[in-house]
């Protein structure tokens, strides 16, 4: 599925679409260059999940936890993360909480962690600067059901 937004809040407002229908478990996994959206996208989830308050992306951090109305959300951040590192931080416990939403910025390091069902966000720049093109794949069942739920309402 490719989706396309015009401005910083369009992006957004696509992820508090999409956040309405997460749930504890699902994983999603967003790729794209630097000022894509990634972190725009994901604040718009968490405001879909009920958080209120400010989402940042934790790239010095590697991982922030935000606690919205329904589920809590896991927000990584793996840029600086080299893939021999990942055993150090414990990106197993993040992705596997049934408790939370996972989110995974620059998830290139952390393969073999996330589940087969997940969902793949690739951000990149359309025409215009300020666009964005969102191609969304959905790597099992219950990530088809979210794209489903998405193009419906």
């Amino acid at each position: 599925m490719i989706m396309m937004t015009s401005s910083p809040d369009q992006t957004r407002s696509l992820g508090r679409r999409l956040g309405r229908f997460l749930r504890g478990g699902d994983v999603l996994c967003l790729y794209g260059d630097l000022g894509s959206g990634k972190t725009t996208l994901t604040q718009g989830l968490a405001e879909g999940l009920g958080f209120k308050g400010r989402v940042t992306s934790p790239t010095f951090g590697l991982a922030r936890i935000y606690h919205g109305r329904r589920w809590s959300i896991n927000h990584l951040d793996l840029y600086r993360i080299e893939p021999e590192q990942t055993g150090d931080i414990g990106i197993e416990d993040f992705v596997r909480d049934p408790k939370a939403v996972c989110v995974v910025e620059w998830p290139e390091a952390g393969r073999g962690y996330y589940p087969g069902d997940r969902l793949e966000l690739r951000l990149s720049h359309a025409k215009g600067g300020r666009a964005r093109r969102i191609r969304a794949t959905a790597l099992g069942p219950r990530s088809r059901d979210l794209l489903v739920n998405l193009r419906a309402g």
